[in-house]
């Protein structure tokens, strides 16, 4: 199926242009698509919000309801508790007969309730009134009820009110003043006489502004009202105090019974009690709030097309840009088709396009400096054919130089000139033949004791030699002039035939699939600095072309991470080196790619 669709849409949007495939693709799979569900989405939403309205509503409601109980409760709370402290009320009842004692009530008085102004917001003040002849009031948080104005009324009035109310605790407005209530709480012992009262003004804003204040985001109003049905809080200010009957919720009230209902004007209407007594009564605009949700849903359908089409708007100017610079990449390519590789594309982005130009500058320049390369190889194939000849020609001039002055000094009879010339003649046949670059270790040994032999008739019984060679490594593979380079160094660098009782220990041992060598003496070393460079392959070991870092650099292009050089090194105290290789019985040979990390592999 999936091969059938791709063939016929293939078919029919081959002749297309690149432009009008991706407009025409945007179109089907993006822009259609998104508008008819934006479109379907936004009716559905619209019938689900209106579906779901006495739901939410419910919850708004009952949400709020528990806010304003939450409210009203936490303050309530603060008053329980000063009514109810058992020191108090004992302190309260107390016949006073000095003064010591009725500072003592008063410090106790002032150090327990002091802080409880404090306890919540809007508290704009807290006192502890009592009628009791022999307690003093200190004009702080004890008082006695008098004659002077509380909140609207004088504080015997208040007081009064307070001990005649059939209720314990009850909140009451200040008259004259919506932004102010009352909380009072009579003071009683055990046997339920009543000893005074706590008083507490409380600020309306602090209290219940924020809930009554343009309640459901503006939709509706929200009243509290307490036991008598008397309006504590509502959203019209100018209602408080007044009894729900004389207002003009007096009719929803009375068809609501308690529950709610919905008004001819498409009005909400409910009743939740709370906390006792107490009720939450919200009236919701039904109509305001479907208006709200109808143009919630026409926004976001405007929205996502707007985005569509500015989405559209931004994917033709991308287009246009892209497919410029493809057309543009297109003509320098026919121009390198025309053997002009002197051109380049100006990368703008850092886009894929962006990376294409690159990469196309790089390919051009490259091309370029091939042909080149590629022209100047032919004009210099004829020299390299006259120095391969040379370079056969030289070796065998040297040997014939060498073996004649070995007949002449066989003629005079000097034994040490033989040796000498004998010993040249095995280093430069190594040395000189250029046909391999691998070779078995006991060649490479032979190459060494050479060039130990030359150095022994130059500086006689100056240096002594050590061999540790095990005889089964002889018949392995490695590569050619590595362990001579490094002896040599002990003579040019470590100068070994200065020092006293100098020594060399060459050592070649197999471990396992493993094959170290090691050369030691006692030279006169290197300084960390030095050494240091060395490590780094920043110094050649010797100016003969095969100096350490050549020897790292060879060993790395065979064996890997396999190939490995080590050297330690002191003042004074003589170097070490010490070369790691495969096990090879066969050739290795040169590691490409991603071979020179992996295992190196031999034959």
């Amino acid at each position: 199926m999936r091969r059938w669709m791709e063939r016929h849409i293939i078919r029919l949007t081959r002749s297309m242009n690149l432009r009008g495939k991706i407009v025409v693709f945007y179109g089907l799979v993006v822009f259609i698509p998104t508008v008819i569900l934006g479109v379907g989405a936004g009716y559905l939403a619209l019938q689900n919000v209106r579906s779901n309205y006495m739901l939410t509503i419910s919850e708004a409601v009952r949400q709020t309801a528990q806010s304003v109980e939450f409210r009203k409760q936490s303050y309530d709370l603060l008053a329980n508790r000063a009514g109810t402290d058992g020191e108090l009320i004992s302190r309260l009842a107390r016949t006073y007969e000095n003064m010591e004692d009725r500072l003592e009530s008063v410090n106790y008085v002032d150090r327990s309730f002091q802080l409880m102004s404090r306890y919540l917001p809007g508290i704009f003040i807290f006192r502890i009134y009592h009628d009791n002849p022999t307690l003093v009031e200190d004009g702080g948080l004890l008082w006695k009820p008098a004659d002077r104005s509380l909140a609207g009324v004088d504080e015997m009035s208040w007081y009064r009110g307070v001990m005649n109310s059939p209720f314990v605790l009850q909140w009451s407005d200040v008259p004259g003043d919506n932004a102010q209530l009352v909380v009072s709480r009579k003071i009683m012992n055990a046997n339920v006489d009543v000893l005074g009262a706590i008083y507490m003004l409380l600020d309306y804003d602090s209290v219940f502004g924020e809930l009554m204040d343009r309640p459901f985001k503006g939709s509706g109003s929200l009243y509290l009202l307490d036991e008598n049905d008397r309006i504590v809080a509502a959203s019209d200010r100018s209602m408080i105090g007044e009894p729900v009957a004389a207002t003009a919720l007096s009719k929803l009230w009375a068809s609501v019974d308690g529950a709610e209902s919905i008004t001819d004007d498409g009005e909400y209407f409910t009743v939740r009690r709370i906390n006792g007594e107490w009720k939450v009564a919200a009236l919701i605009q039904m109509r305001q709030l479907e208006k709200q949700s109808a143009m919630t849903v026409y926004s976001i359908v405007a929205i996502t097309v707007f985005f569509l089409f500015l989405s559209t708007f931004l994917v033709l100017i991308v287009l246009k840009n892209v497919v410029l610079r493809i057309r543009m990449l297109g003509h320098r390519m026919s121009d390198i088709a025309e053997g002009d590789f002197d051109v380049t594309v100006r990368s703008r982005s850092r886009d894929e396009v962006g990376d294409l130009e690159v990469m196309f500058n790089q390919m051009a320049g490259r091309l370029g400096s091939l042909v080149e390369m590629l022209s100047s190889a032919k004009l210099k194939e004829k020299e390299s054919s006259f120095q391969a000849l040379q370079a056969q020609i030289n070796p065998h001039f040297i040997y014939n130089s060498l073996s004649l002055l070995q007949w002449r000094a066989l003629d005079q009879g000097d034994q040490v000139q033989v040796e000498t010339i004998e010993a040249l003649t095995t280093f430069y046949r190594y040395a000189l033949n250029n046909k391999s670059n691998v070779t078995l270790i006991k060649d490479e040994l032979e190459h060494v004791r050479a060039y130990l032999d030359i150095q022994q008739f130059r500086y006689p019984g100056r240096v002594r030699i050590d061999w540790d060679v095990d005889n089964e490594v002889l018949e392995l593979y490695s590569i050619k002039l590595i362990l001579q380079p490094i002896v040599e160094n002990t003579y040019i660098h470590g100068r070994i035939f200065t020092r006293p009782d100098s020594g060399i220990a060459i050592g070649i041992q197999r471990y396992n699939n493993e094959v170290r060598f090691q050369v030691r003496d006692n030279g006169i070393g290197m300084d960390p600095n030095t050494l240091a460079l060395i490590r780094n392959g920043e110094k050649a070991g010797t100016g003969n072309g095969f100096g350490l870092s050549n020897i790292r650099e060879r060993l790395q292009l065979y064996f890997g991470d396999a190939g490995k050089l080590r050297i330690e090194s002191a003042p004074e105290a003589g170097t070490v080196v010490t070369i790691e290789l495969p096990v090879c019985t066969d050739k290795p040979h040169i590691q490409r790619g991603d071979d020179l990390a992996a295992s190196t592999h031999c034959g």
